[in-house]
C-alpha cells in the first residue's frame, strides 16, 4: 500500500521532531506531517513590531474561552514547532518534582516514572540541543550522569553586576541553560548573541529548535518524509476499535488518507487533545483513547509573569536571558510551599512594550523605560484540575476552560523579587542606587501572562499506571488503542516550574527507544 509506513508522527515539535531525529536511523519507513510550512526566512524575522505587536507568525486560528470569549491563541504551526519561537531555556525538572509535592493550593500528583529513569534521556537530549550551563551552580538542579556540552553562557556586564548582588545576598544564582549554536570568543560563531532570540524565529539558524537539531538531521535519512501543510483532522480506527487503521490529512487543499504501523500524535496539548476528542466513534464515544474521561482534563500552563523592575541606571544588555534564581523554588523559611523560578525574558524593546504598555508617567517615553529596565520572568507551578480543560464546540472549534489556581504563592514569588530588588548596591556604572525607581518610588511593572500565552502547554493526556485514570501508559501509548502514542507534554501529571522542552525532548527519546524495541 503506496500510503502505509512504518511509523507516522503527526507534529515536528519538541516532542516530535526529536523523536524523528531518534526513529530515522532505523530504517524504517517514517512519516512526519506538519500542518504547517517552514518558518519564511525573512527579515521581519527579527523585527520586533512584526513578531511582537502584529503578532505575524501567530496562527490565525480563533479559540474560545469558558465564557464564550474568543482567543487568540499565541501559538505557531511551523516546521519545528513552538520551538522556533522559544528562548531555548532547557531546564531538567527537579527530582523532587517527579514525586508527589503539596502546594499552597493542594497536591502536585507524582508520576508514574522517577527521575532517574528519564535522567540518561535528559543528557542525550542537552547533547543534541547543544546546551550550555554548568552543573552545580543551582542548589536545587537534580544529578547528573554527564557535564553540560558546552560552557554556560557568560553574562554582560549589567546582568554580572546582578548576580553578585543576588550573591550578596544569600542568594545562589546561576547560568541558564541555554540551547544555541555559540561558540563565545570564536568569530566563526554561528550565534551572535542578537537581542532577538526570545520569542523570534533565528535568522542564522543559531538556535537549538526541533527543526534545525531534529527534523532537519532526520531528513538526510531517505526512510524519512516530511509533509508540510498537512493538517491531520482525524484518526479512524478498525472495527475493534483498538488500532488507527486511518490517518486522514487535509493536505493543501486536497482530503488524503495515510496508515502506519505506529501513529504518534504531538501536536502540542491543546491540539493533541483537540484531535482525540475530534475522533470519536462507536468503539470510543467520548473521544480517542478517552474511556478514563481524562482526554482534554487536566491542562496546565504555568502562573507565568513578565516584571520590569525600571531602575535609575540604563540596561544595556543585549542578550539578556543568562540568569536565573531558583531560591525559592520550593519555599522560604517562613513560607512552606513551593513559589517558583526567577530568570529573563530576551531584552524588550519599546516596541515589544507598546504591544501590552503599561500605564507610565506622562512623557516617560517606552522607549526610555525599555532603556533602563530588567525584564523579569517568573513561573509557578499550576496544579492539575480536571475542569480546565481542552473540549469542542458544536462546530468542532476549540474551547480552552482555565481558572488560573496556586496564584498566591506567585504573588509572594513577586514579593521575593521585589525585595531583592530594593537591596541592591551602588551601580558600579554610575554610582547611585541602580533600583530606586526613575520616580519618588521603585517601579516595578508586573503583567500576568494571558490565557492565550500557551507555550508552555501540557498536561491534557495525562499517562499513568491506571487505566481508570489517565490516558497512556508509561511507555506513552494509549490505554485503549495498541498503536497510538503521544509524546508532546500532554501526558505530564504536574506541571513543576520551569519550562517543559526539555523534559518534553528528554522524554520523546525514552519513548524512541522503546519504539525501536516493538518496531
Amino acid at each position: 500500500m503506496q500510503n502505509h509506513y512504518d511509523v507516522i508522527i503527526i507534529g515536528t515539535g519538541a516532542g516530535g521532531g526529536t523523536l524523528a531525529h531518534k526513529l530515522a536511523p532505523s530504517g524504517k519507513k517514517i512519516l512526519l506531517l506538519e500542518r504547517g510550512d517552514f518558518v519564511p526566512r525573512e527579515k521581519d524575522n527579527w523585527e520586533s513590531r512584526a513578531v511582537n505587536v502584529e503578532g505575524k507568525y501567530n496562527t490565525k486560528e480563533i479559540w474560545h474561552d469558558k465564557d464564550g470569549k474568543p482567543l487568540h491563541p499565541h501559538t505557531n504551526y511551523y516546521v519545528g514547532g513552538n520551538t522556533k519561537f522559544y528562548g531555548a531555556a532547557l531546564f531538567r525538572f527537579r527530582e523532587r518534582d517527579f514525586g508527589e509535592l503539596r502546594h499552597y493550593d493542594g497536591i502536585s500528583p507524582a508520576w508514574p516514572i522517577s527521575y532517574q529513569e528519564l535522567e540518561p534521556y535528559y543528557t542525550e537530549a542537552e547533547q543534541m540541543y547543544h546546551v550550555h550551563g554548568t552543573r552545580g551552580e543551582d542548589p536545587t538542579d537534580p544529578w547528573a550522569s554527564a557535564p553540560y556540552p558546552h560552557p554556560a553562557v557568560s553574562h554582560e556586564p549589567r546582568m554580572q553586576h546582578l548576580s553578585e548582588d543576588f550573591a550578596r545576598q544569600g542568594c545562589k544564582p546561576f547560568h541558564v541553560p541555554l540551547g544555541i549554536l555559540l561558540k563565545e570568543k570564536d568569530p566563526r560563531s554561528q550565534c551572535i548573541r542578537c537581542a532577538t532570540c526570545d520569542g523570534y524565529p533565528c535568522l542564522i539558524n543559531a538556535k537549538s529548535d526541533a527543526h534545525t537539531c531534529a527534523v532537519e538531521p532526520a531528513l538526510e535519512y531517505p526512510n524519512v518524509t516530511l509533509l508540510t501543510n498537512a493538517k491531520v483532522v482525524k484518526l479512524e480506527t478498525n472495527a475493534t476499535g483498538r488500532e488507527i487503521s486511518k490517518v486522514c490529512v487535509e493536505c493543501d487543499g486536497s482530503y488524503e488518507v495515510y496508515s502506519a504501523n505506529i501513529v504518534v500524535v504531538s501536536a502540542g496539548a491543546i491540539n493533541s487533545a483537540a484531535l482525540l476528542l475530534k475522533s470519536a466513534n462507536d468503539k470510543h464515544p467520548n473521544g480517542l483513547a478517552n474511556a478514563s474521561d481524562v482526554v482534554g482534563r487536566h491542562y496546565m500552563g504555568h502562573v507565568n509573569s513578565v516584571m520590569l523592575a525600571v531602575s535609575k541606571c540604563p540596561n544595556p544588555t543585549v542578550f539578556q536571558k543568562t540568569l536565573a534564581l531558583n531560591d525559592f523554588y520550593f519555599g522560604a523559611p517562613e513560607w512552606d510551599f513551593p513559589m517558583g523560578h526567577i530568570s529573563f525574558v530576551g531584552k524588550l524593546d519599546g516596541v515589544a512594550l507598546s504591544a501590552g504598555a503599561p500605564a507610565i508617567a506622562p512623557g516617560f517615553t517606552l522607549d526610555l523605560m525599555a532603556k533602563h529596565s530588567l525584564d523579569f520572568w517568573l513561573t509557578s507551578e499550576d496544579l492539575p484540575d480536571p475542569n480546565n480543560r481542552v473540549t469542542l464546540d458544536r462546530s468542532g472549534n476549540i474551547v480552552l476552560s482555565y481558572t488560573p489556581n496556586n496564584v498566591e504563592p506567585h504573588k509572594r514569588l513577586q514579593a521575593k523579587l521585589q525585595s531583592l530588588m530594593k537591596q541592591q548596591t551602588k551601580c558600579e556604572m554610575h554610582g547611585h542606587d541602580c533600583h530606586q525607581g526613575l520616580f519618588a518610588r521603585n517601579l516595578f511593572l508586573a503583567e500576568r501572562i494571558p490565557l492565550a500565552g500557551v507555550a508552555h502547554q501540557n498536561g491534557t493526556i495525562r499517562f499513568g499506571d491506571d487505566p481508570k485514570t489517565s490516558a497512556l501508559d508509561r511507555n506513552c501509548k494509549a490505554h485503549d488503542v495498541d498503536n497510538l502514542y503521544v509524546v508532546d507534554g500532554s501526558f505530564f501529571c504536574s506541571s513543576a516550574a520551569v519550562n517543559p522542552a526539555l523534559t518534553i525532548m528528554a522524554n520523546a527519546l525514552r519513548v524512541g527507544d522503546h519504539l525501536l524495541e516493538r518496531l
